[in-house]
């Protein structure tokens, strides 16, 4: 009788620590956010979905082990990792270019799906730190005796990225409902762009540094 229980306070375990994870901002939740104040709502779930495919690599290799073996692998880990911290140090480069991934006027050309979902998935995809997450994260809500823990892994995963979109388009479309403000005033903008820029520096030079 216990045991449905027990299975039900472990799901809301999952659930509740999930969203935290989720709203918690990081280079995802940045770069949608930027999105959304760069090119409009559009831009910015285009730019959430990106995000989300960017958690794949991980979960998989959380879910096969692989995970495991970058933690034993020194030069895996650190070779993804330096990779990573250069995207991010590449990001906070475009962020100021006038041209950059914050370009932000009027009349400007907006980019193609397909490009801000590059830049999103890969945002996402050169950060090791998130396969070290789910490799810790998902066994958590396993119960020890789950018939089959590949298939409870797949269906948390499931979840986790569902509210990973969820959360983060709610981000960016609140972000695009300021960017009328954003085009009207060249000094927020040139603020939010550095600003955008420092905050990549920052975790490119903190994830570099392992800390």
């Amino acid at each position: 009788v216990a045991q449905p229980s027990a299975e039900r306070a472990m799901t809301l375990s999952f659930l509740l620590t999930s969203l935290i994870i989720v709203v918690s901002p990081g280079t995802g939740v940045l770069y949608t956010l930027a999105a959304g104040l760069s090119r409009g709502s559009r831009a910015s779930v285009v730019a959430a979905f990106g995000c989300t495919l960017g958690i794949v690599p991980h979960m998989a290799a959380a879910i096969l082990g692989l995970a495991a073996l970058w933690h034993t692998s020194a030069i895996a880990f650190q070779t993804l990792k330096y990779v990573g911290a250069a995207y991010l140090l590449y990001m906070a480069w475009m962020a100021l270019k006038d041209q950059g991934a914050l370009h932000v006027h009027a009349d400007a050309a907006p980019r193609s799906a397909w490009e801000i979902i590059r830049h999103a998935v890969l945002v996402n995809a050169f950060n090791p730190k998130l396969s070290i997450f789910f490799l810790a994260f998902l066994p958590q809500f396993i119960g020890a005796d789950a018939a089959d823990p590949t298939v409870v892994m797949l269906e948390q995963s499931a979840v986790f990225m569902a509210m990973t979109l969820g959360v983060f388009a709610i981000y960016g479309v609140c972000a695009a409902t300021l960017r009328d403000r954003v085009l009207s005033r060249p000094a927020v903008l040139k603020w939010m762009r550095g600003g955008f820029a420092a905050v990549f520096l920052g975790l490119g030079l903190k994830l570099a540094s392992g800390n």
